[in-house]
């Protein structure tokens, strides 16, 4: 067998990864518009349409943890992805139909359900496609993911903001749900190709099953000393969707004669994110190798914490520019540099973390750690929620609050890290056990 064909994907991974990337559009799509419709057509104070977009963001994020029980113990991770679908494209048709706080309301829920609890069973079920004896594809395979999530977020955050702007808010969460309804069938389509872990379904319940395996449970409780102080990173990094996004509708936003919608600024993520990607893994690793530093899933997120310190430390510099600008609001360019570090500090920690969390999880309990690790976000959306409705900071107070958080938490996490045992013959024993 060639090389090359040794390290093909299976057929089924071209499915799951345009799947993920129509789903993505309709999320981000949805999303990238959420904060401003909040404020301007329901009328929100803005420290408000904050702590509601991370109340819906911690809703998407808290559901994981029942879609990974659902997939492990009951339905499987196919059709736990599959139904649970359907309730997502529900979710944006009660958007588009329902236009008021209420059909807001109950639209977000049932898209908190669909997206979030097919989070971990997606990774997850991606991962199942790579055979015995090819794991070193995983790596590859959560690059290429993660590279169709912003490629799907990416046109999304285009096109749905000037919906909003230029058409109407019923139209601009319709696109979404057509969207959405394209990746079902997408999904369906594969279905013959996939591999199919079956659930456990003989196995006891997941505390009865916890006490039984003290290895599984050792294992979790490693992979969640690194999962808390990465919550900060949460806090942080989806106010690019809120705080972010709301700065720059108060700066000027033309380009090259264009004006463009403040949704619009949020593609700056995912742009850089899709630029960042392969110049980290062609060039960046390579070179530290080079150097004689190992390259690991732990030096990559302990640096990526700390990155992430300067992007809000550029946006407090941004609104202090605001505030003293007045009338002569600054250019929305001034964005830029705090949306690279935030990029640089998602390819870091982020695109890491989804390899980090299925290499390191007991076999039959992959989805359960994923689970935790959306729990890990859920958190920091919470504490941004709760933060952003108490309204004690303001301005670029508000900002160096997050960056001094971020800044404990990365100290935190690279102690942590330093202590994280090697963990390949604690994970064999695991899987033979289980």
């Amino acid at each position: 067998m060639s090389a090359t064909a040794r390290d093909r994907f299976p057929p089924s991974i071209k499915y799951l990864a345009w799947n993920e990337a129509a789903e993505r559009f309709s999320y981000y799509g949805m999303t990238s518009i959420l904060a401003l419709y909040m404020a301007r057509n329901l009328g929100l104070p803005e420290h408000r349409a904050i702590a509601g977009f991370q109340v819906f963001t911690a809703a998407v994020y808290l559901m994981p943890l029942v879609g990974a029980l659902l997939a492990d113990w009951f339905w499987g991770r196919y059709r736990t992805i599959l139904w649970l679908s359907f309730g997502y494209v529900a979710g944006h048709a009660t958007l588009a139909i329902w236009e008021s706080g209420t059909g807001l309301a109950v639209g977000l829920g049932l898209i908190a359900i669909g997206a979030g609890g097919i989070k971990p069973c997606a990774s997850a079920f991606a991962g199942d496609q790579i055979p015995a004896g090819k794991e070193a594809l995983l790596s590859r395979l959560y690059d290429l993911y993660y590279w169709m999530i912003n490629l799907g977020s990416t046109v999304g955050t285009l096109v749905i903001p000037l919906l909003l702007d230029r058409v109407s808010p019923r139209v601009a969460f319709g696109v979404p749900g057509i969207a959405m309804a394209a990746a079902l069938a997408v999904f369906w389509v594969g279905r013959g190709r996939y591999v199919r872990v079956p659930p456990a379904r003989s196995a006891p319940p997941p505390a009865a099953a916890d006490a039984a395996e003290p290895p599984a449970r050792g294992a979790i409780l490693r992979i969640l000393a690194i999962f808390a102080p990465v919550a900060a990173f949460w806090a942080l990094f989806f106010q690019y969707g809120s705080s972010w996004t709301l700065q720059a509708d108060r700066m000027r936003r033309e380009v090259l004669g264009f004006q463009i919608a403040a949704g619009q600024v949020q593609t700056l993520d995912a742009a850089l994110v899709l630029t960042l990607i392969p110049v980290f893994a062609v060039l960046v690793y390579p070179a530290v190798e080079r150097r004689g530093v190992r390259v690991t899933p732990l030096r990559k997120m302990s640096v990526g914490m700390f990155v992430m310190v300067l992007s809000f430390v550029s946006a407090a510099v941004v609104e202090a520019r605001l505030l003293d600008a007045g009338a002569a609001a600054p250019h929305v360019a001034w964005q830029i540099p705090q949306y690279l570090f935030l990029a640089v500090g998602e390819v870091l920690v982020s695109v890491t973390a989804l390899e980090f969390a299925y290499g390191e999880a007991p076999r039959r309990l992959k989805s359960v750690v994923m689970g935790l690790w959306y729990l890990t976000i859920a958190s920091g959306s919470i504490l941004t929620a709760l933060v952003a409705w108490a309204n004690r900071f303001h301005g670029v107070a508000y900002y160096a609050f997050f960056a001094a958080l971020m800044l404990a938490a990365a100290v935190v996490f690279a102690l942590v890290a330093w202590w994280y045992p090697a963990a390949s013959s604690r994970r064999a024993a695991v899987d033979a056990a289980a």
